[in-house]
C-alpha cells in the first residue's frame, strides 16, 4: 500500500519552521569579534579578515587553578567569546571552576546555554531542579561528566577535605549566567523589598539584611 502523501500545506510549514527556528549555516569560516565596535547586533561583528591571527583562538587561562578569595569558596574563570574573540558566530564556549574544600558554586542559570561538566579534581556534589521542582542530584568523581539543562537552576558544592576544580563547557559563545541570590537581592535598581519578602515569606527587615549582606560581597 502507498504511504499517503504529506499535504503540501505541512511541508510549506515545515519548510517555514525549519528556516526560522534552526540556527543559520556560516558565511565566511571565520567571524572574529571585533569588541571595540560600536555596532550593536545580536553577537558582534567580525573585524577585518586581514587582522585576524593564531592569538583571536588562544587563551592559556585554564590551564592554573583560579585565586579562590570569593567567600563562596569558589572562583569561575571563563573562556567565552570575551577573551577568545574567534568564538564569535561559533556558538561553544568553556569555563574552569575551581573549589576549596566546602565551596559552593552557587544556584544559578545559563539562560542561553546547556552545560556539560568533567571533574578535574577532587569530587562534588552537583544537582538541577526541573521545572517540576525536582532535584536531580549526585556526586561525582575525577574523569566523570554530568550535565544541567539549558536554563534549570543547577549548582556544585565541594563536600570534601581537599580541593576540586571542574571543566565545563557551554553551547553558547556568551551563556549568561544569573546566580539567584544575587538577581534577586542585588539587582540595580533593586527589587523591591516586599516583593521579596512575599515570594521568601519574610520579613522586610530581613530582606535588607540579606541585601546589605550581598552588598558588600559582590
Amino acid at each position: 500500500m502507498a504511504s499517503p502523501a504529506v499535504p503540501l500545506s505541512l511541508l510549506l510549514l515545515f519548510a517555514i519552521l525549519s528556516n526560522t527556528f534552526a540556527d543559520p549555516d556560516l558565511l565566511q569560516d571565520t567571524c572574529v569579534a571585533d569588541l571595540s565596535s560600536g555596532v550593536t547586533i545580536n553577537g558582534f561583528v567580525c573585524k577585518p579578515s586581514n587582522n585576524v591571527t593564531a592569538n583571536d583562538f588562544f587563551f592559556d587561562g585554564l590551564k592554573n587553578p583560579g585565586q579562590i578569595i570569593s567567600p563562596l569558596g569558589s572562583v569561575v574563570t571563563p573562556a567565552n567569546v570575551l577573551n577568545i574573540t574567534g568564538l564569535n558566530t561559533l556558538g561553544v564556549s568553556l569555563a574552569r571552576v575551581d573549589f576549596a574544600p566546602g565551596g559552593v558554586n552557587p544556584p544559578h542559570t545559563h539562560p542561553r546555554a546547556t552545560e556539560i561538566i568533567f571533574v578535574l579534581e577532587g569530587e562534588l556534589e552537583v544537582g538541577f531542579i526541573t521545572t517540576a521542582n525536582v532535584l536531580i542530584s549526585r556526586t561525582i568523581m575525577v574523569g566523570e561528566v554530568f550535565t544541567f539543562p539549558k536554563g534549570l537552576v543547577h549548582f556544585q558544592i565541594n563536600n570534601g577535605a581537599g580541593n576540586a576544580a571542574i571543566l565545563a563547557a557551554l553551547n553558547n559563545q556568551l551563556p549568561g549566567t544569573q546566580a539567584i541570590a544575587v538577581t534577586l537581592f542585588a539587582a540595580s535598581p533593586p527589587v523591591p523589598d516586599n516583593v521579596l519578602a512575599k515570594a521568601f515569606q519574610i520579613g522586610t527587615m530581613e530582606v535588607d539584611n540579606i541585601k546589605s549582606g550581598l552588598a558588600s560581597k559582590y
